[in-house]
């Protein structure tokens, strides 16, 4: 999942350039027998309704382990990677998060981030660090796939040429091709692309764009718009005279993804509207309002919702509910996952070494756990590639169909 500008990479290298070489070095020293685990999520603005959720499942996997592996006591400290002034992840504070957790020989593991854009910040610091950084949401392709992102990527961010960076959701070069599946199926046969020409939603809808092209289904526009806009009225007015079946938006609920859809119903559009994972929180149910998102909105998810997890993913939910006295949101059982790799990485490694860690991680093959059988490739992504399309009833999300194989 999630946003960022094209221009926040500027941002991180100056920020970053006079910590390097520190954070190079560390990993050694501290204390013996404590192993800290942080997570760099935005735990201010709207996205803290589905971190904090995420934070809970970390938290649950290390209280199942008694906080303790072999003789090491684990720490977790829960970092906010957003900012006031933005009400969202902030470039600033990612970048100094990075940097913390680089330079403290505690650190073993670095959970995070939400947010793509917040990724290409973090990834170079803590590689240079031989930090392994796992995340919970992360789908922007370019960030670990040679050939579908820009021609510098993924190699920018592992400039010591190790893999550190590792993700247990599907990458959007398997969500694109999947919402234009689910389209398609659903009898669509124009869709108008929007995005919100952040890193995530842009490189999404781009996706989105060229198989709708390969697959038949007629794109009748693509354009960007200002996520900080107040409405979009004329927007819409002007898309109406095309009456594509679908509106897709590459963006995500902080870009304001309810008030595109707010606005395509006001302006008299039939269509649908489908919207990537980076809305598949309550948060965005909110934002369009209930009445508006039931029967209009659709959404991509990669994997399953809550609900539908079996097996240890059910056991997880259960778990969850009875120790929280709520619901997961989508998220939740990803940072139980993450927290688990680092986990069952440290237990194999034995000892507090990044590199032994990271060795152990890259190696990871879960049998039967919350997310079903599933291993990391040389490229640090997840095996797993089933998606998930998901409604609004009610005003609640509600399961449709199986995408993705």
């Amino acid at each position: 999942m999630r946003a960022s500008h094209w221009l926040t990479i500027s941002l991180a290298a100056v920020l970053v350039l006079g910590g390097c070489k520190k954070s190079a070095q560390a990993g050694s020293g501290g204390d013996p027998k404590t192993i800290v685990i942080v997570s760099s999520l935005p735990r201010t603005g709207s996205a803290n309704a589905q971190t904090t959720t995420i934070v809970n499942g970390i938290r649950m996997a290390i209280e199942e382990a008694g906080g303790k592996v072999g003789d090491f006591t684990i720490k977790f400290e829960d970092w906010d990677d957003a900012s006031a002034k933005k009400g969202d992840w902030d470039p600033e504070v990612e970048a100094a998060n990075a940097e913390k957790a680089a330079n403290n020989p505690d650190v073993m593991a670095y959970i995070g981030t939400y947010n793509s854009g917040a990724a290409k910040i973090a990834m170079p610091v803590l590689n240079k660090a031989n930090l392994p950084m796992i995340s919970p949401a992360n789908t922007y392709t370019g960030l670990t796939k040679p050939g579908k992102g820009e021609p510098n990527e993924p190699q920018v961010y592992r400039p010591t040429g190790k893999i550190t960076y590792f993700r247990v959701v599907p990458a959007d070069d398997i969500q694109g091709p999947s919402a234009v599946k689910w389209m398609k199926q659903m009898g669509a046969k124009s869709v108008y692309i929007l995005d919100d020409r952040n890193l995530y939603g842009k490189g999404l809808a781009d996706t989105v764009e060229a198989t709708a092209a390969a697959d038949g289904l007629k794109v009748l526009g693509h354009e960007g718009i200002d996520p900080k806009a107040q409405e979009y009225k004329s927007l819409m007015a002007k898309i109406a005279a095309l009456s594509p079946d679908f509106i897709y938006y590459g963006g995500t609920t902080q870009t304001n993804a309810g008030q595109l859809l707010k606005d395509m119903v006001a302006a008299g559009l039939k269509s649908k509207f489908m919207a990537p994972d980076g809305c598949y929180e309550d948060a965005f149910i909110s934002a369009a309002g209930a009445e508006i998102a039931n029967g209009r909105a659709h959404l991509t998810f990669g994997g399953v919702p809550p609900e539908k997890l079996t097996g240890k993913g059910a056991e997880f939910v259960k778990k969850y509910e009875e120790r929280y006295k709520s619901k997961p949101e989508a998220y939740a059982v990803y940072g139980y996952v993450c927290a688990k790799v680092v986990l069952e990485a440290i237990a194999k490694a034995g000892k507090k070494d990044r590199e032994a860690i990271r060795q152990a991680i890259a190696a990871t093959e879960q049998k039967d756990g919350a997310l079903g059988t599933w291993k990391f490739d040389a490229n640090g992504d997840t095996s797993i590639t089933l998606m998930s399309g998901n409604g609004v009833k009610d005003g609640k999300f509600d399961f449709i169909t199986l995408l993705g194989n």
